[in-house]
């Protein structure tokens, strides 16, 4: 059999283009060496998020989280949606400053957003220190535990009549499909490699680099944190160029859990938690919500996000037949349905609903 499309990976980002296609009447097979869900979805916050970095940013973060408000009435219990919102916490003067900003870049753009002061913030947050400035509120965002919506989409798919190869490596991308490692070939009119990080190993002049990032999950603590928390201070150091940076990030869990990060290492290739960074992170938790200091931390890990240069996924046909669907970073699960979308519109030959330019893989390879 020769299928309309070869799907490399089967993260979030894959079984969302898994289901997307098969939704669109395609055939599909996916192949992933471990299991759906893992590798860098596992390693996410599950945050739905509204970004302004730039102006492509803001179009497929803000496209691709209108999708996933579509999908939550048919979301099974174990996905976790729930729309929590986003507290942009502004700690001076200054970022109180970039609060107006965001707040006047959402409402020219019809997001939904409200500024809060000092006095607001605390109802809304009452964990939080004292003496913080305010804060922007984006009660449209939502949380998701990632894994399980992975899971979700490519059962979907499978439903369609997608198939699932597991456990096994590609080893070689051809024109007309993919070389497994025990030697086997799979035939395909397209490839598409949503394979993260894992991308390099076939196409290692792409724009991308290994960024490392830690979590940390708490025992219940229910009603401790109320919407995805973010210093203001994160849109700077989480995207940063070079160096390590750490920011406060903390996430409420359908659970009574307390999900925290955030971290980011460039040039880190050890998976093991590197403990003068986990201290970093959770100090920093700690310094926004110093009550944090009394609870039990029962889990962390890492997990490696491939991040381009300039903060946007590489989504698009790559050569002969070989469609590109990576450099996510942070945003993976965030963007994965509006990327399923434009991978879809490409390999179908389809109008997609946004203009797929800013995203393609030719404005960020070298030859």
């Amino acid at each position: 059999m020769i299928y309309d499309a070869a799907i490399i990976g089967a993260g979030i980002v894959g079984a969302a283009c898994a289901d997307s296609l098969t939704q669109a009447g395609a055939s599909v097979v996916v192949i992933e060496p471990s299991i759906v869900g893992g590798g860098a979805t596992a390693a996410g916050m599950g945050h739905i998020v509204v970004m302004d970095d730039s102006e492509a940013q803001f179009t497929l973060t803000n496209f691709s989280r209108n999708l996933w408000l579509n999908f939550a009435p048919r979301m099974p219990a174990a996905v976790e949606f729930e729309r929590r919102g986003t507290l942009w916490v502004a700690a001076g003067d200054e970022e109180i400053t970039a609060v107006r900003d965001k707040l006047a870049f959402y409402a020219q753009r019809g997001v939904r957003a409200q500024m809060l002061n000092e006095m607001e913030l605390r109802e809304a947050e009452p964990n939080l220190r004292h003496g913080l400035a305010g804060g922007l509120l984006v009660p449209d965002d939502a949380v998701i535990y990632a894994p399980c919506g992975a899971a979700w989409l490519m059962e979907r798919a499978l439903q369609r009549g997608a198939k699932l190869q597991r456990g096994i490596e590609v080893d070689l991308l051809q024109q007309d499909g993919i070389v497994l490692a025990d030697g086997s070939f799979i035939g395909a009119k397209a490839t598409i490699c949503a394979a993260g990080a894992q991308v390099l190993r076939w196409f290692p002049e792409l724009d991308i680099k290994l960024r490392k990032g830690h979590l940390a999950i708490t025992g219940r603590y229910p009603g401790f944190v109320n919407h995805q928390l973010i210093e203001l201070g994160y849109l700077t150091s989480a995207h940063g160029s070079t160096g390590d940076s750490v920011a406060f990030n903390a996430q409420p869990r359908g659970t009574g859990q307390v999900l925290i990060g955030s971290s980011r290492q460039f040039g880190a290739t050890n998976a093991s938690i590197d403990q003068h960074m986990l201290q970093r992170m959770l100090a920093r938790a700690v310094e926004y919500m110093p009550a944090m200091a009394g609870m039990q931390v029962i889990r962390t890990w890492t997990g490696f996000r491939a991040a381009t240069s300039d903060s946007l996924p590489i989504i698009g046909k790559f050569g002969d037949n070989v469609y590109l669907a990576t450099g996510h970073e942070g945003l993976g699960i965030t963007t994965s349905l509006g990327t399923a979308h434009l991978i879809t519109a490409a390999v179908l030959g389809t109008e997609p609903a946004i203009d797929p330019a800013p995203y393609l893989p030719g404005r960020s390879y070298c030859h």
